[in-house]
């Protein structure tokens, strides 16, 4: 009676570059190279959202994107407030105090079109960056949150 092994034998021809990789990897985790590539073929079968150490390491891989994107974002926030507030101190005259009043009432007035603008533009999910940044450095609404 003929007894099957668990594992079945085949023969793969890899890239030179590749070969390479697997050994280099396969020596340095003392491991063996097919092991290596079945461990390797597996986490590419897996399913995406499947369980496991792949699947976790994908989903840790968007967080972080989604964080880089974050960052970004924040670093442009950050630097535009910042860029406006140098801006308006050097371009903005001291008032005299004989128009302050006048001047405060005016500022309010300016503020509440600053903020329905604001909302206005919060409204339609545009983003500033996507004015600002060139087409190929922008990122797609499906890559945000």
């Amino acid at each position: 009676m003929k007894r099957s092994r668990k594992k079945q034998q085949m023969t793969v021809y890899l890239d030179p570059d590749l070969f390479k990789a697997v050994s280099d990897t396969a020596t340095r985790r003392r491991q063996s190279g097919s092991l290596v590539v079945e461990t390797a073929l597996s986490v590419f079968f897996s399913p995406e959202e499947g369980t496991g150490q792949a699947a976790l390491t994908r989903r840790l891989d968007r967080v972080d994107k989604r964080l880089s994107r974050l960052e970004r974002d924040t670093g442009i926030t950050v630097e535009t407030l910042a860029q406006f507030i140098r801006f308006w101190m050097i371009m903005t005259p001291a008032l005299p105090e004989t128009s302050a009043a006048a001047a405060r009432a005016q500022a309010a007035e300016r503020y509440d079109g600053f903020i329905e603008a604001l909302e206005r533009r919060l409204a339609t999910g545009r983003r500033l960056y996507e004015d600002v940044l060139p087409p190929d450095a922008q990122v797609s609404a499906k890559d945000t949150f």
